[in-house]
């Protein structure tokens, strides 16, 4: 059941975003509630299959890099969801629904062993330190697909070109408030999961704070991420820069998940 869910999953996601591509180039209202439907089925199959590995597990199954990652998405999704009903800009999942499914690509290329929770993580602190995380990340998957939104409608803009795109995109306002709501959304999240990991860290290693890779660049996104709420808030930075400053975050985001687990030494790294 673990494997069929996963590939259903992996054809609904892949799908909806093949869907969603299209929606980009033909306008269609037809196309907007296939890709809702779609993304519906292929996230409960995808909640489905979490849950099964859970009781498989006997733990949150987000240790190695195919679970983390499969989790990632997961949140992704859910987040996305909250958009939409929000918001109700249909062409919305046509730019996040891709970045989900890239990644749930990804992550079938790790192993999706049945890994025992190595005796670090047997803590109270492991799920609420990892839900928090996650959210934050997914908020700001989410931040970055609106602000790869909004630099194609101001291109649009400058070279006065009047598409179909441009059209059925949100103005720029619009698509700039939502970048900032997003951002404001996961920075409390990863703040407290940072917190909750010093605390985490104290408990198992005796200090809150080791300089470990990991911890080094989630500060560093921590940092990209309140340097933008600092120039929006106390500068009254929007638009344009502000995006730009989103999109390098989300960059820092990928490299703590990913590059940190791969290419470096970490005591964060389990069972990759």
């Amino acid at each position: 059941m673990e494997t069929l869910t996963f590939k259903l999953t992996l054809i609904f996601y892949f799908t909806t975003t093949i869907v969603g591509l299209i929606e980009i180039f033909k306008e269609s209202k037809g196309l907007s509630k296939i890709i809702l439907t779609l993304s519906i089925l292929g996230f409960t199959f995808h909640t489905l299959n979490i849950v099964i590995r859970y009781f498989a597990f006997g733990y949150l199954p987000v240790v190695g890099m195919h679970h983390a990652t499969s989790f990632f998405v997961w949140c992704i999704i859910a987040v996305f969801f909250v958009i939409e009903y929000k918001y109700r800009i249909s062409i919305t999942g046509s730019f996040i629904l891709p970045i989900a499914f890239i990644l749930i690509l990804v992550s079938s290329t790790f192993r999706r062993d049945i890994f025992p929770l190595p005796p670090i993580l047997q803590s109270y602190w492991f799920d609420i330190h990892i839900t928090l995380a996650f959210v934050a990340n997914a908020a700001f998957a989410i931040a970055f697909a609106i602000g790869i939104m909004y630099l194609l409608q101001e291109h649009f803009l400058k070279k006065k070109k009047v598409s179909r795109l441009f059209q059925r995109l949100p103005n720029l306002q619009i698509l700039d408030e939502i970048n900032y709501r997003l951002i404001s959304f996961g920075f409390p999240f990863l703040t407290f999961a940072i917190i909750t990991g010093a605390l985490w860290a104290e408990n198992a290693w005796g200090s809150y704070w080791r300089w470990d890779p990991k911890e080094i660049w989630s500060l560093v996104t921590w940092i990209t991420y309140a340097l933008i709420l600092h120039l929006r808030i106390i500068r009254g930075w929007q638009g344009k820069k502000a995006i730009i400053i989103s999109i390098i975050g989300f960059i820092s985001v990928l490299f703590t998940f990913f590059g940190v687990n791969l290419l470096l030494k970490s005591l964060h790294n389990f069972n990759n």
